[in-house]
């Protein structure tokens, strides 16, 4: 199963980050991805010529569950948008074929259900923030907490912190394009 298969629909994590363990000369960590032969590795390199692990990992941690929604995914984006699917998806390393990704947007209004969406919501999250945190965890988070703690970060920092060697590539890139290298403070 090639990355460019349903698995990174609902994959662990992102193509992106293997790209960047790659570019660190780092292992990937316990549970990313697998080779070829669909064993799973620490090896940045073969996790290109394999796949991304689904959401749960594998099936002894119910990764089955990921490659389902994973596959749910397909179903909306490709088949039933007509577009490429599984396999015949474009890797993503290459230009010479159009792309031809699907989309698909499901659009909720809260409204249609209970009353007092926005304070019930609230107070779930709120819920959830004070619960005991896990050991050696310093709090409970959710969805959208590490974003705005990077957003403030970054805000104070005046900029985002870019590792050095993605640094030279976007380099590269833009003198392979003959247009402005980015601006680093």
């Amino acid at each position: 199963m090639s990355l460019s298969s349903l698995t990174k629909l609902s994959a662990f994590v992102d193509i992106f980050q293997i790209e960047m363990c790659n570019r660190k000369k780092e292992m990937l960590p316990n549970g990313w991805a697998v080779d070829s032969d669909g064993k799973e590795t620490n090896d940045g390199v073969k996790a290109m010529d394999g796949g991304l692990m689904p959401l749960g990992g594998g099936e002894i941690t119910s990764g089955y569950k990921g490659y389902g929604l994973g596959f749910m995914v397909e179903l909306f984006c490709g088949i039933m948008s007509g577009s490429a699917f599984g396999p015949h998806v474009r890797s993503w390393n290459k230009s010479d074929v159009v792309a031809d990704l699907g989309q698909c947007f499901v659009a909720v209004d809260p409204s249609v259900f209970a009353s007092g969406f926005e304070d019930r919501l609230s107070s779930l999250m709120n819920y959830c923030r004070t619960l005991d945190p896990a050991a050696d965890e310093s709090e409970v988070l959710v969805a959208g907490d590490p974003e705005r703690k990077h957003i403030s970060e970054v805000e104070k920092d005046g900029g985002i912190h870019y590792h050095i060697n993605l640094v030279g590539s976007l380099d590269s890139l833009a003198d392979k394009l003959l247009v402005d290298r980015m601006k680093c403070l």
